[in-house]
């Protein structure tokens, strides 16, 4: 018999945060490390925190069934990646404006219709944030795009039917991506 997330067996307690340490803001992230009690040992050990906003990434799907993608430099692997449109969402601001200004902005497209496909935690390990990922439909090129002072971004059209071979064979590396179209599958799945 296997336990679903509410059966007994599969709770775990919280671990209680003994110390907090001193935080420092890098603007799109704060991180601080704290000291925390594991409840089964009972012993203390150090766990990094990084508070971030949340993010959005977009499936943006054209009329004519070709994906927008954007290739940008990411600094983490000093590489550039292929990867869905996407960003932080805004102080108050509702995630699905959030995914509707980014695609803008970083693509010049425009959705005709833009539906919820679910949130994750990007890394729940150490990172406070959700992305929350929609699915844009009937996409459409209104503008070149606004990019913000930091960013630098190709917008690239790829048929969707290539998506399964754009990420086995790793042109798509991005995890946030990957569990886009991902959620995007299981969605039309589902509906079937």
């Amino acid at each position: 018999m296997s336990s679903t997330p509410e059966s007994p067996k599969s709770q775990v307690k919280p671990w209680l945060r003994l110390r907090r340490g001193l935080e420092h803001d890098f603007t799109v992230v704060k991180v601080r490390e704290d000291v925390v009690m594991d409840p089964r040992t009972n012993r203390e050990h150090p766990r990094v925190h990084m508070e971030c906003a949340d993010w959005v990434t977009v499936v943006a799907v054209t009329k004519q069934d070709e994906l927008v993608m954007v290739r940008q430099f990411r600094c983490g692997i000093e590489a550039a990646t292929l990867e869905a449109p996407g960003g932080v969402i805004d102080p108050g601001e509702d995630p699905a404006t959030a995914a509707a200004r980014e695609l803008e902005e970083e693509t010049g497209y425009r959705a005709g219709r833009l539906e919820p496909l679910g949130v994750v935690h990007p890394n729940p390990a150490f990172q406070t944030n959700r992305c929350h990922t929609y699915l844009a439909l009937d996409c459409e090129r209104v503008s070149d795009g606004d990019l913000d002072d930091g960013e630098d971004i190709a917008v690239e059209l790829y048929p969707r039917a290539d998506l399964p071979r754009l990420i086995l064979e790793g042109h798509i590396t991005h995890s946030l991506a990957v569990v886009a179209f991902l959620l995007e599958r299981l969605r039309a799945e589902v509906k079937r």
